[in-house]
């Protein structure tokens, strides 16, 4: 079986890597992407790979005001088509197999760009999200910090995409980004009038650019999709710098904006580097994954725990 994406080729050589544009893709019918296979993959993945809510919430929604599920995450995947939920499996690219099916999808897109490999592609950092939403849920406003091919896999889904250079929209210091910062951000219903919405149905997808602003709902049935994601080495040093940004204005430093002053841009780009060199060794584990970032960032940043402690100070009362 196949897994392979497609995209128009005046339409790839217009857009690409700006702009969002539509694609097309054979993942279908793919057995990794079904609903058994999901089932099981709640399993293997890390419990901090997963995250969870009630798909019944705003555009603008508050991060702490998130409304949770409390079921397990094998039953709101087995339940998806009751459960009244929103879930991302994080990371699947752990798994071999996930990981094989997402580099055939990006080599067949390398290869229409004119490249005969991966890296000639600049697709690096390669990571893989699988969403499984119930019918009428809502994604919330946010950008992400990576490239993304986004394919449509079950049931019909609207992308609600706008120009990730309009900081009208979505200022400097909101692109910050740090995990002490939930991704959810403010909205507004005069912005919708600058949106381009994509009606995916299976087999459909987009392109969606690095730290383009965005919300997703879907339809009334329940959805799959999968989000094929990378970071060429331009985004990598990007992601590290805003970091930085974010970190340092929560410290009561105003920072400028990327590209404005250089040589401090460098700088900053290479402490973070030194600082993650020394943390890497330590995040090999959920434990340890989760210790720091609870001492480190904040309990804010995964919904499975939240949902856990709360299903069971409902056992015990």
């Amino acid at each position: 079986m196949t897994a392979h994406i497609r995209a128009d080729a005046a339409e790839l050589a217009a857009n690409y890597p700006l702009r969002h544009f539509r694609i097309q893709h054979d993942l279908v019918s793919n057995p990794l992407l079904q609903l058994p296979r999901l089932i099981e993959l709640t399993k293997e993945l890390e419990k901090d790979r997963i995250e969870y809510n009630s798909g019944k919430v705003s555009v603008n929604q508050k991060a702490e005001e998130t409304p949770l599920v409390d079921l397990p995450p094998e039953e709101v995947v087995a339940k998806i088509e009751t459960a009244g939920a929103w879930m991302v499996l994080k990371r699947v690219e752990t798994v071999p197999a996930y990981r094989a099916m997402m580099e055939e999808a990006l080599l067949s897109i390398a290869k229409q760009l004119g490249h005969t490999s991966l890296d000639g592609a600049s697709f690096k950092d390669i990571e893989g999200y699988i969403f499984v939403s119930s019918a009428n849920s809502t994604t919330p406003f946010h950008c992400d910090n990576e490239d993304n091919f986004f394919v449509q896999i079950h049931g019909p889904k609207f992308f609600h995409l706008f120009d990730n250079e309009d900081r009208s929209l979505v200022s400097e210091e909101m692109l910050e980004s740090a995990p002490s910062k939930h991704r959810n951000l403010p909205y507004q219903e005069s912005f919708e009038a600058r949106a381009k919405v994509y009606d995916l149905k299976p087999g459909e997808g987009v392109f969606v650019p690095y730290q383009v602003p965005h919300w997703v709902r879907t339809g009334d049935s329940y959805s799959i999709s999968m989000a094929i994601t990378w970071r060429s080495a331009d985004v990598v040093r990007r992601n590290k710098l805003i970091f930085m940004n974010a970190w340092l204005r929560e410290k009561g430093f105003a920072q400028a904006a990327p590209g404005q002053k250089p040589a401090l841009d460098g700088m900053k780009v290479a402490a973070y580097t030194a600082a993650r060199a020394m943390l890497e060794p330590l995040r090999r584990n959920e434990s340890m994954r989760r210790f720091l970032r609870g001492v480190v960032f904040g309990k804010k940043a995964n919904y499975f725990y939240e949902a856990q402690k709360a299903a069971e100070q409902k056992k015990a009362a």
